[in-house]
């Protein structure tokens, strides 16, 4: 059996549009359980999820507990051994008060990368595969998250280039998830259960692509 952690923000979580963190889709609707049902038994599928979780940025409002990069390590000596690491974060780190580029959070995926490397989590005590997703690009209206995330949208954008550029130097798998899914509207950052079904597809089959023996 094939081992994947997914480690993500509220869109891995399953956070419904428009809602809080508490208010989330079923396991089966969330994109690692839409992922879960297309790789089949042979997989394993480990969801960890956090609304509001950075790369590598402790949040000096929500706390240091939304830092990934703090939370990874433990998380992968947990789940180990495996096989492979799919990271989706990157719009937390658009919020006004961190003022970071598009360019630096990719340097926060980055970090990410090497601290997975660093662990070999994956079997024999090797690094495991990893892929990086860049998230679907924020819509223009943000409802009443727009302070927060002021002038975030035309970063987010640009995110999935800049995520592909570290990964193509890293010699790590990239997904762009803006080609098969979007935001909703409601709050215009978060993806509904019909974009979850989409993406989780798409992933289970990059995922079938790299070749597993």
């Amino acid at each position: 059996m094939y081992a994947v952690l997914c480690f993500g923000d509220s869109n891995t979580h399953g956070q419904m549009p428009g809602g809080s963190p508490l208010d989330r889709y079923p396991y089966d609707l969330r994109w690692p359980g839409v992922l879960q049902r297309e790789l089949g038994a042979r997989w394993r599928v480990i969801e960890e999820g956090l609304s509001g979780r950075t790369t590598v940025r402790d949040d000096p409002i929500e706390g240091a507990a939304k830092n990934g990069r703090t939370y990874l390590r433990p998380c992968i000596m947990s789940h180990a051994p495996l096989d492979l690491i799919i990271i989706m974060l990157g719009t937390n780190d658009l919020k006004a008060r961190f003022s970071q580029p598009a360019s630096e959070v990719a340097m926060g995926i980055g970090c990410l990368v090497h601290d997975i490397r660093e662990l070999a989590p994956g079997p024999g005590g090797q690094a495991p595969e990893i892929m990086v997703v860049a998230p679907p690009p924020m819509l223009d209206d943000i409802k009443e998250w727009e302070q927060i995330f002021k002038n975030a949208q035309p970063k987010s954008r640009e995110l999935a280039l800049q995520f592909e550029i570290i990964a193509d130097s890293l010699e790590i798998h990239f997904f762009d998830a803006g080609l098969v899914a979007q935001c909703d509207p409601s709050d215009g950052f978060h993806i509904n259960a019909e974009a979850h079904e989409k993406l989780g597809v798409a992933l289970a089959r990059e995922v079938e692509a790299i070749g597993w023996k």
